[in-house]
């Protein structure tokens, strides 16, 4: 398997003579174990369905999307995804040959995996019909939750008993080691991702909603008024650069997640966050910052922007649409695809008009290359060029393209 692409049959992972990887994914055992490395977290309450080529079953687009609650709302989608993977497969040189088709949900209360199992089987059923019609046959469909897996597909009892499979035990499958020689990463779970982007709660959300509050009334006037409006911007952008060189300097400890994210929200204070989100909402203040974000690491980058997005506490939700496409940008230049997709998605979850993380979000999922996006950015201001000239006076230094 390649880092971006596809996997190959073959007994091993083997590396080729262009220096890709190739693992062999025979089994629905194997499949299940796959799937977090083919998206680089685990989607919870998620539909992934991958698209596949050629009579080895290359592995080519895939997509994910949020289960429906309703029968109804779990109806409509199927012609939609079939829909979607043949169009998106075509946009990128090949119809596809067939699909695998994924659903993972844990049980509610009183619910097992098996209950799970046979709740989604009509979504599957449709799923088929709607791939067959686009000769796109499934040859899989897999069910995880509780830890196992069920197969829709597989008739034998003898792998795929009617209780499940239970799935091996993290890292330890062909996939794993074939990701972990390919540095390929992994991010746990799509909720453990999402949750380092959402608001924070009590004690920050109700001190920071109050100096939102207050910088709101001191900074929106200005920034509707032409001749002051500059002066905002530059002010921001510097701010900007002075916490951007504070995350380079202190990096957080490795443990887990949340100990990490603490840490990063001990280095913000709220006057800085809401002084920051609120000059972010002026669009070329956003673009600017986009610019000079090329030139750093991404790593402290991303913590920067996700950070100020968690301060986005109570009605000023709606505001972390530009921090949430900013993380989203720096992740997919610095290469973090996942990490990419789940800011931009959260982004227009929060604000579905944003155009930015619209088109961010498109040009991510159809595999562009971000230099063209950077280009589009040096094109959008008169006299900014290649090479740093034209940056702004108050962009740090060190973080301009």
């Amino acid at each position: 398997m390649t880092h971006h692409d596809h996997a190959e049959q073959g007994d091993e992972p083997t590396t080729s003579e262009s220096g890709k990887i190739s693992v062999s994914l025979r089994e629905p055992a194997e499949l299940a174990e796959a799937l977090p490395y083919l998206l680089g977290f685990y989607p919870d309450d998620s539909l992934v369905v991958v698209a596949l080529h050629g009579e080895r079953g290359r592995f080519g687009g895939r997509l994910r999307i949020g289960i429906p609650d309703t029968e109804g709302g779990r109806a409509a989608l199927a012609p939609q995804v079939a829909e979607c993977l043949g169009a998106s497969s075509k946009a990128r040189g090949a119809r596809p040959d067939g699909a695998l088709v994924f659903l993972c949900q844990e049980p509610g209360e009183g619910h097992s995996g098996r209950d799970v199992m046979e709740r989604l089987r009509p979504l599957v059923r449709d799923l088929r019909l709607a791939c067959g019609e686009r000769d796109m046959p499934v040859y899989e469909a897999l069910c995880i939750s509780e830890g196992r897996y069920y197969s829709y597909c597989c008739p034998d009892q003898r792998c795929c008993p009617p209780e499940g499979v239970l799935l091996a035990g993290t890292g330890t499958s062909v996939m794993a080691v074939a990701a972990a020689y390919a540095g390929m990463p992994m991010h746990g779970s799509l909720r453990e991702m999402e949750q380092r982007l959402v608001p924070l709660g009590p004690p920050f959300a109700d001190e920071q909603k109050r100096t939102l509050d207050a910088a709101s009334l001191r900074l929106t006037p200005r920034m509707l008024k032409d001749d002051d409006r500059e002066r905002v911007r530059a002010e921001t952008l510097a701010l900007l650069g002075h916490l951007m060189e504070r995350f380079q300097r202190c990096t957080p400890p490795v443990a887990t997640w949340t100990s990490e994210d603490a840490h990063d929200d001990g280095l913000l204070g709220h006057d800085d966050c809401a002084t920051a989100i609120i000059g972010l909402q002026d669009r070329d203040t956003r673009d600017q910052a986009a610019e000079w974000m090329e030139g750093v690491d991404p790593a402290p980058a991303v913590r920067l922007w996700r950070a100020l997005a968690r301060r986005c506490t109570g009605p000023y939700r709606i505001y972390s649409a530009p921090l949430l496409t900013l993380a989203g940008w720096v992740a997919w230049s610095g290469g973090d695809v996942p990490t990419a997709r789940v800011a931009l998605g959260l982004a227009l979850r929060t604000d579905p008009d944003y155009l930015f993380a619209q088109l961010l979000h498109h040009a991510c999922n159809e595999g562009l290359d971000p230099e063209e996006v950077r280009r589009c950015l040096r094109g959008e201001r008169p006299g900014l060029k290649e090479g740093g000239e034209g940056r702004e006076p108050d962009a740090p230094a060190d973080a301009t393209s």
